[in-house]
């Protein structure tokens, strides 16, 4: 489905990342697994398809990171054609006025100013392509107020428009860019809301939350050109209607 694609996800040391990464290369694409760590995304490659992945170390809070490891992936593998910015933090949780200001604004720096890094640095090699996809991780907290999640809120809604304005920028230039929520799931992040004990989402059970495996699949999806009438829009893997298209099974 994918042959030919070079995909960089961020972020993908476990959870939805590294469930992305393993499901695109399955689906055919190569992929450049990245993490702060390279450990940890060479722990996620070696659970990729044989031979379609590399890691690369990449802090998407580093301009200067994230800018070395694009040069390092299209220097190893070829120019990204596909970008899953799966990267983000959901720290400081916690009353407005309670929060630290420097973890606040560490937060809005991974969760938006980091995924703008990371389509600035991909950005020129797919328009000399004419074609490129970015599916841009979002969240319900995007579009309404949470408990305690005032950074990353702001950080995801901030997101929100930056894929809109992608969409409108260059869209007609080939680029096809999505906001993609992938509902709640299991993953670490989600054990640290848990934890922390404000707000409704830290109250849910954990064996209520949903798998990494359709967030993933929905994702190659996007990749897909079977995707296409869909760019520039905001999607929810609990939508039936998406959920159908991609096919998931109902929820």
């Amino acid at each position: 489905m994918l042959d030919g694609e070079i995909a960089f996800v961020t972020g993908a040391k476990g959870g939805i990342g590294a469930a992305a990464a393993i499901a695109l290369s399955d689906a055919g694409a190569t992929v450049v697994v990245t993490a702060r760590r390279l450990a940890d995304a060479e722990a996620t490659a070696a659970r990729c398809a044989e031979g379609r992945a590399i890691a690369v170390a990449c802090d998407v809070s580093d301009a200067d990171s994230v800018d070395a490891a694009v040069k390092e992936a299209t220097a190893r593998v070829g120019a990204p054609t596909l970008l899953v910015n799966n990267a983000g933090v959901v720290q400081p949780i916690g009353l407005l006025h309670e929060t630290d200001p420097a973890a606040w604004a560490a937060s809005v720096n991974a969760n938006l100013v980091g995924a703008v890094a990371v389509i600035r640095a991909v950005l020129p090699a797919m328009l000399a392509r004419g074609r490129g996809t970015i599916v841009n991780l979002s969240s319900g907290a995007a579009h309404r107020p949470m408990e305690g999640w005032s950074a990353y809120c702001a950080g995801k809604a901030g997101l929100a428009m930056v894929t809109q304005s992608v969409a409108l920028e260059y869209g007609a230039r080939g680029i096809r860019v999505f906001g993609f929520s992938p509902g709640i799931v299991d993953t670490d992040m989600q054990g640290v809301i848990r934890a922390s004990g404000v707000g409704p989402v830290s109250k849910l059970p954990r064996e209520t939350l949903a798998s990494v495996d359709d967030p993933a699949r929905a994702i190659v999806y996007l990749c897909s050109e079977a995707a296409d009438d869909l760019a520039g829009r905001a999607l929810d893997v609990r939508e039936a209607e998406f959920r159908a298209r991609a096919g998931l099974a109902p929820v």
